[in-house]
């Protein structure tokens, strides 16, 4: 495993960060890890990179725990912080140099990471002249230096506009075919695009830990938006299979909720049909991840 994380907990003074977490990541994976703010997401992510110690519980990275060989953890991690510290004065190949040397790796790492990361145009300028996305991408280019296994962000697209959003996820995810990510964000698309797995924390638990795509297609009931060509009296659709509840959106329309996975659109129409009833519209309503992050995280 890439990353293993096993009872860990965390508490400052009377407030318990992270309770008894426990997950892991295989080499590979791209992980969106969510959740509201003050939830433990960063908490966890400094206890991952060493500069947090657990109060309980253990954690390793690439084999390396995290309390007891923190050197070998930090060779093999590569970290953004959500707050990107960067000397603004510097100019890029210069403040990559800097921490080439704290890496100990060889200065002709610095054209390879100024490449991957497309940093190549704003190269020559000091950091301080930069767009806030060009200044993400130093921060990706100083994480990459040392060509660690596993990466580490915190809120890797925090304060981007849009376009700098795409070209900064874009690159996570180009990043992510050849190293194992774990990102924290609070932004749903972000997640959607690039990540394969899903873990959802919440008041310091984990509340789901689940494959995307498993996520958004999982349900434990169906919701079924039918407008048919007339109105229709409320207690005949009770006696629809499965429904679980009925509620007229307006006029003619209509929002099914049944309790099954079963594709129940085929029962409507002919339920319509045997009805003399017919549908204009009929669409499946599926949950999108904002709507399964907000069940999960709701108070």
């Amino acid at each position: 495993m890439s990353i293993e994380v096993q009872n860990i907990t965390k508490s400052y003074g009377e407030q318990k960060a992270l309770d008894n977490v426990s997950f892991s990541v295989k080499k590979g994976e791209i992980v969106g890890f969510l959740g509201p703010n003050g939830a433990g997401k960063s908490t966890l992510m400094k206890i991952l990179t060493t500069y947090l110690n657990a109060d309980e519980g253990t954690a390793s990275v690439n084999g390396h725990n995290v309390a007891t060989t923190q050197k070998d953890v930090q060779k093999s991690v590569g970290y953004l912080p959500e707050h990107n510290p960067l000397y603004l004065d510097l100019y890029v190949k210069e403040y990559l140099a800097f921490n080439a040397d704290v890496y100990n790796v060889s200065k002709s790492r610095i054209d390879d990471v100024i490449a991957l990361t497309g940093l190549t145009p704003e190269s020559h300028k000091k950091i301080g002249e930069l767009s806030k996305g060009y200044r993400q991408r130093v921060g990706l280019a100083t994480a990459l230096l040392h060509n660690p296994e596993v990466l580490i962000l915190d809120e890797p697209t925090t304060g981007l506009d849009p376009n700098q959003l795409v070209e900064i996820r874009d690159l996570i995810k180009n990043i992510g075919k050849d190293k194992t990510v774990f990102l924290s964000t609070h932004i749903m698309q972000e997640v959607e695009a690039i990540c394969d797995r899903v873990i959802i924390i919440n008041q310091g638990k984990i509340v789901t830990d689940k494959n995307l795509e498993k996520l958004v297609t999982e349900v434990e009931e169906q919701v079924i938006e039918v407008e048919f060509d007339q109105e229709i009296a409320s207690e005949l659709l009770a006696s629809l299979e499965n429904i679980a509840n009925y509620k007229n959106v307006q006029g003619t329309v209509w929002e099914l909720t049944f309790n099954t996975e079963k594709d129940m659109r085929p029962t409507v129409f002919d339920f319509a049909q045997n009805n003399g009833l017919r549908t204009l519209q009929l669409n499946s309503k599926s949950k999108n991840l904002e709507q399964i992050f907000r069940e999960k995280t709701k108070k």
